[in-house]
């Protein structure tokens, strides 16, 4: 889920921040794709419009 169609969906960052009970401060430093607990509960607030990555990254070889 990328923070770009969040933000569309809720209408702007601080309709998301007062959607998830966040600041503005706190969406605006999110990474492009959304942190994993937080698409969570963006997928049940949005009762599965927006939907989850169900599958992890690859990990990294050291």
């Amino acid at each position: 889920m990328r923070k770009s169609q969040v933000i569309a969906y809720f209408g702007g960052v601080t309709a998301t921040a007062e959607a998830l009970e966040l600041t503005t401060q706190a969406v605006s430093m999110w990474p492009e794709v959304v942190p994993r607990v937080r698409q969570w509960q963006i997928e049940v607030l949005t009762g599965g419009e927006l939907r989850a990555q169900r599958k992890l990254a690859p990990k990294a070889s050291a």
